[in-house]
């Protein structure tokens, strides 16, 4: 089998590991990205939602790094525009945070009261038939916060121009399973893959659900497991001939209590996902899933009942035993870094968790930010 070399060896291709290996290669890092590419990546069922301001999350730094990260997009864009990736998958497309049900009223209060205390500048409460006026489908709703100031992104498209960006400052990619690390003292020296061994200088883990693998050689607990989400994918009829719906626009729905709607150009509507904390690395799509997705989208946006299901998609959230991402050195180890654990915000969290990873590996001292993220707080 073959022999590989590289500076740094990033294992995991989906969008934390990408970033990570386009951080560390424009600042001339030679890397190999080591990605087996396991059916039921999160990255590639992804319809991210980009709105820190609108988040459920009480915990100001939590807060904090959401904003930051949201912040990295816009840079991360500019970026990559200079490096001819086209199409990205993101954009500014604002969301709208609704109360459906009486019994959501409270909730609605607490969220947004939540909110507007940390981005009054930016939020702002809109009637019933303002909301519907913004995403046409929505039926009867309660109450609406509107964020223009939100995103979306595409998993799948942002990673493909995430490493189109990093292979025009020469990455490398290997298609394998990395299988162990290959340890001497204090440090990883290589990988082992199906594909040959890979000699590195460090190694970054970026595995998403199944970044439990090195934990037991690393000794140390690396408590990241699978969540399934399934996600289903509309597509409205076009309402006139040669022309689609002019969907593009339309802002993210999120209800307080059930499942949210992401709407794409040409007429495409995203509803998900569920959350299955026990199905494993199961990645089949089911009749109780869609059902559950379908009964919800009919009862935000009655409005889409004559669109038609035209994919169902399953994804491997990567869910740390806190909920929070597993980011930064490995501690007792000289050259092992972690980026996983993202949970149902990876897509929002992940290439500024891979910006502030990268400054690890290139020398730098542990951001401020990664401290209350680091593996250590499993280890007492």
């Amino acid at each position: 089998m073959s022999e590989h070399t590289c500076d740094v060896a990033v294992v995991g291709g989906g969008l934390v590991g990408a970033a990570l290996a386009y951080e560390l290669v424009t600042q001339g890092v030679d890397v190999l990205l080591v990605d087996g590419h396991h059916p039921g990546r999160a990255t590639d069922a992804g319809a991210g939602i980009l709105s820190p301001e609108t988040t459920w999350n009480p915990d100001e730094g939590w807060f904090s790094f959401g904003c930051a990260a949201a912040i990295h997009y816009r840079t991360l864009m500019r970026r990559l525009a200079d490096d001819g990736a086209d199409e990205t998958g993101f954009d500014e497309c604002g969301l709208l945070l609704v109360a459906v049900d009486p019994g959501e009223d409270d909730w609605f209060a607490t969220r947004a009261d939540l909110a507007l205390r940390r981005s009054p500048d930016t939020l702002v409460e809109v009637t019933p038939a303002e909301a519907q006026a913004l995403f046409p489908p929505l039926g009867n709703v309660r109450r609406a916060l509107h964020n223009p100031a939100a995103g979306r992104v595409d998993g799948r498209l942002m990673t493909a121009a995430v490493l189109h960006g990093a292979e025009q400052h020469g990455l490398r990619r290997l298609q394998a399973t990395a299988t162990g690390l290959r340890v001497e003292g204090g440090g990883a020296v290589a990988i082992d893959t199906a594909a040959g061994v890979v000699s590195c200088g460090s190694v970054a883990l970026a595995g998403g659900a199944w970044s439990q693998t090195f934990g037991q050689q690393l000794g140390v607990p690396i408590p990241v497991v699978p969540v399934k989400g399934q996600i289903v994918h509309m597509q409205l009829p076009e309402t006139a001939p040669g022309g689609a719906v002019d969907s593009g626009h339309w802002p993210i729905v999120s209800p307080v209590l059930n499942h949210y709607l992401v709407a794409w150009p040409g007429g495409r509507v995203v509803c998900g996902g569920t959350y299955e904390p026990d199905a494993s690395f199961d990645t089949r799509s089911t009749v109780a899933g869609l059902e559950e997705l379908l009964r919800s989208c009919l009862a935000i946006a009655p409005g889409l009942a004559g669109a038609t299901v035209v994919d169902l998609r399953v994804g491997l959230r990567p869910v740390s035993g806190d909920d929070l991402p597993v980011l930064g050195p490995v501690p007792g180890w000289d050259n092992v870094h972690l980026a996983t654990g993202h949970g149902t915000e990876g897509l929002l969290l992940g290439p500024y968790s891979a910006a502030l990873v990268a400054r690890c590996l290139l020398g730098a001292p542990v951001p401020d930010e990664l401290v209350p993220f680091s593996v250590a707080r499993f280890m007492n």
